[in-house]
Parts: C-alpha cells; structure tokens; sequence
C-alpha cells in the first residue's frame, strides 16, 4: 500500500519535496493545504475545523470539516483516519517547529500514538528526522546524512536501553524524562549504523543534521 503523507500548518520548505512519492496518499489539516503548493503536491482529503485558514474550495468528499469544540487535534484526525484507511506508513510534514510549541509537542504525540496502533511514523522537516523505538523492538540508523543523534524516553522512563554504533553507547541503561542522558550523541569514528533498543518504555529519536549544514 502507499504511504500517507500529512500536512500539517508549520512552515515547509520546497527542499521537503524530495520526500514525496509519486504514489502517497495526502491528508492536508487545516491550514495545512496552503503548504502543498510549494511541496508541488495535491492533497486527496483536507480535514480541519478551519479556524487557521478559510475552508478551501474543493468537491465535497475531499473535505472533511471537523468541529471547533473537540477532544482530537486536526493532525490526530488525520493520523487516525490514515490509520483506519489501512496505512501502514505515516509522513509527518508541517508537523515541527513554527509558533505554536505546544502543537509540535502534541505531534509528538500523535507519531507515538499511531505507532502504538501498528502504524510506522515519521515527522521530518529540513533539519530533522524524528522516528520512534518502540518496547521490545531494535530498529538500525544507517549512517546519512545526519550528524546528531538524540533519543528521549516518549514515556516518562525507559528501561533495558541499549545503543550501539554510537559515540557513547549505552548497554541495558535506564532513561528519565528528568535527566537528558540521550541528548546530542553522534555515530562513532567508522560507524556506519546505530542499532537503539528498549525493554520498556517507548523512545523518540532525533536525527538532526550538523550546524553548519
């Protein structure tokens, strides 16, 4: 199956074009939809409740017009719908930075929600990738062309982390949401791929790439 790909209302840049596919399938939330102009896509579906930016004009059943008063942000609409469309792979565009700190935490939490449904997140924007370890998973990062590497227990505690192929690697270590242990790590010398794993406790990774990037 495709990938979905959704739009969020930060600021993209063009550059973020070369993640796109000729076959993913695009949610755009709210303002959203101002941003694939410059991403040169078109979204199949825009979902938002348009308190941001005017309801664009489009056929009917590509909008889906959501209540002001609710409990789901528009871009956890658009990542539960994806996942009952049957996505299996999620792209997060929009998603990072901007005015609005709280929405990027809240996309966060969007990524690990859709990943505990099963479904592979990923929120990207021109200086970082941010994917998710989930309990009793390994995931490897082949070496590209990000410099930094982060990684954040998602829950509050991770336990049983191990992290190798890194500068400072850690085996079978714990992680705290009150103490940044993970913070700015880099490949080590001769390192091609970092290998992370949790026993418990769900982690973020940041890849970011080097300052004078």
């Amino acid at each position: 199956m495709s990938r979905c790909v959704i739009i969020s209302a930060c600021p993209v840049s063009p550059e973020l074009t070369k993640a796109l596919r000729p076959d993913d399938f695009i949610i755009a939330c709210d303002a959203g939809y101002r941003n694939c102009a410059p991403l040169g896509c078109r979204p199949n579906i825009i979902v938002g409740d348009f308190d941001t930016a005017p309801c664009p004009e489009q056929q009917d059943d590509d909008i889906v017009v959501l209540p002001h008063v609710k409990d789901d942000t528009d871009t956890e609409y658009a990542a539960k719908l994806a996942s009952e469309k049957g996505f299996d792979e999620v792209l997060l565009l929009g998603g990072l930075g901007g005015k609005r700190l709280e929405h990027t935490l809240a996309n966060l939490c969007t990524g690990l929600g859709l990943e505990q449904r099963g479904v592979r997140a990923t929120l990207l924007d021109e200086y970082s990738r941010i994917t998710f370890v989930m309990p009793g998973e390994t995931r490897r990062y082949p070496k590209e062309n990000y410099f930094f590497f982060s990684v954040f227990p998602m829950e509050g505690r991770a336990e049983g982390v191990s992290e190798h192929g890194s500068f400072y690697e850690l085996d079978d270590a714990q992680l705290t949401a009150g103490y940044p242990l993970g913070i700015s790590n880099e490949y080590a010398e001769g390192s091609d791929c970092i290998t992370i794993a949790t026993r418990t406790g769900a982690l973020v990774v940041v890849e970011t790439l080097a300052d004078n990037t």
